[in-house]
């Protein structure tokens, strides 16, 4: 059971089929912790209005509001979660090398795969098929499975990301490798690594609320 002392003072503004806002959603259910979520941004609108502008002058999603405490930036908002509310929590581990390890990957999903991964979502699940380009579409696939090969040979010697542990650093790379296995009309290479690793991820509850559901 969830953790309901947490709901009175945890809201998430952000609509559910921002990959960003599904990476805060499955790190709280990770957590077992209970919050109020807040449709904002895209077809809900509420990100350009001065009341979030205030809170997060970026006009992005997801926005954390803690009591008086407003964070922005999906993994940062994640590792407070962690800290704050379950400092001793095995997603998030103390030892100062594990975290590390699992901090790197966080940078690398907003540095390298984000930019990746970005092009070839939006061209096969938000443009009309009739204005795609799939010979570009490819050519940007292609890049991106450059990226996931890096994962492949680190899932070569371990169950997840960073050893075999689950952590944070799953959810940050599990929300985007589900982009990146559900766009449908791009060839990808075979990575058995990544391929066994996602479907690990795949099995876990808070996966299949949040991060499973069609993509849009």
């Amino acid at each position: 059971m969830a953790d309901t002392s947490s709901e009175e003072r945890l809201t998430i503004w952000g609509r559910p089929n921002s990959v960003n806002v599904q990476k805060v959603l499955w790190c709280l259910a990770e957590l077992d912790l209970a919050y109020h979520r807040i449709d904002a941004g895209m077809q809900y609108g509420k990100n350009t209005e001065a009341d979030y502008l205030a809170m997060n002058p970026n006009g992005r999603v997801p926005t954390l509001v803690d009591g008086d405490f407003v964070l922005w930036e999906s993994n940062s908002i994640m590792r407070y979660l962690c800290l704050a509310y379950r400092p001793d929590t095995p997603i998030y581990p103390r030892e100062p090398r594990r975290r590390a390890g699992i901090d790197r990957w966080l940078d690398w999903s907003l540095s390298t795969v984000q930019p990746v991964d970005r092009p070839v979502f939006w061209a096969l699940v938000r443009t009309p098929a009739e204005k795609r380009d799939m010979a570009r579409i490819q050519n940007d696939a292609d890049a991106e499975a450059e990226v996931w090969k890096v994962a492949d040979a680190q899932l070569a010697t371990r169950r997840f990301i960073e050893g075999d542990e689950f952590s944070i650093a799953d959810i940050a790379l599990g929300a985007y490798a589900r982009r990146w296995f559900g766009v449908e009309g791009i060839v990808r290479p075979t990575l058995a690594h990544l391929d066994r690793w996602f479907a690990r991820l795949s099995e876990r509850p808070a996966f299949l609320r949040f991060i499973a559901p069609p993509m849009s």
